[in-house]
């Protein structure tokens, strides 16, 4: 029920009408009226709704949205594809994953450092068929942020995991290509040898790369 229910609500379904009743909501999804209180708190603390008392519940407007929710943000990317969003998301990975590189170069554990070569070589079996190009693409990314050693850097895993599903796909499509394993394998190679320097600038180099494919593809649309 919260899945369909946030996915109605990002999707505009209730863009025109007013947000259903408690009683509504139960006897159109077959629940008690327990459950669908409970979805509908949750829906409030991913900033999607609000109640108030003898106003009832009704939806809040996408500024208050909390974004960096997963579910919300995997509503979002479902809503329809969009450039406008695929850039925002680029332009804050271009402020948190070569800082997230340079960080795994200074310290990274034993364990960081094995995260990150398992998910290349997932990678590399990509490359040979034998893995999904997709998931072994985001684990890498994901391991880098687990590996930054910094707790507020390791929970945009989600985020990042979330948003990479639509962003590596249309970067693929768009390039013609995968993921470039040389970049990639720059990025872990400068982690292992504690090169702060060229970890931080061969992740931005990724990054800035699928922004400026974003770039071409919005001149092309215009």
């Amino acid at each position: 029920m919260l899945d369909a229910l946030g996915r109605s609500i990002v999707t505009g379904e209730f863009s025109h009408k007013s947000f259903p009743t408690e009683n509504d909501l139960a006897h159109s999804y077959g629940v008690s009226r327990s459950v669908t209180r409970e979805a509908t708190k949750m829906l409030s603390a991913k900033g999607l709704l609000t109640a108030r008392p003898r106003q009832g519940t009704s939806i809040q407007p996408e500024t208050s949205w909390n974004l960096f929710d997963p579910d919300v943000l995997r509503w979002l990317l479902e809503r329809a594809f969009s450039l406008e969003l695929l850039a925002h998301f680029t332009q804050l990975r271009v402020a948190i994953e070569p800082m997230a590189a340079e960080l795994a170069a200074r310290n990274a554990s034993g364990e960081g450092l094995a995260l990150i070569e398992a998910a290349y070589r997932r990678m590399e079996a990509a490359e040979r068929g034998e893995e999904d190009g997709l998931l072994a693409d985001i684990a890498f990314h994901v391991s880098i942020l687990e590996a930054s050693n910094n707790p507020f850097y390791a929970q945009f895993r989600d985020v990042v995991g979330t948003a990479l599903k639509k962003s590596i796909v249309f970067t693929n499509r768009f390039a013609g290509r995968q993921a470039s394993l040389p970049a990639h394998k720059a990025v872990m190679d400068a982690i292992k040898a504690g090169d702060t320097a060229n970890a931080h600038a061969a992740m931005a180099m990724i990054v800035h790369e699928v922004m400026q494919l974003i770039d071409q593809a919005r001149r092309d649309e215009g």
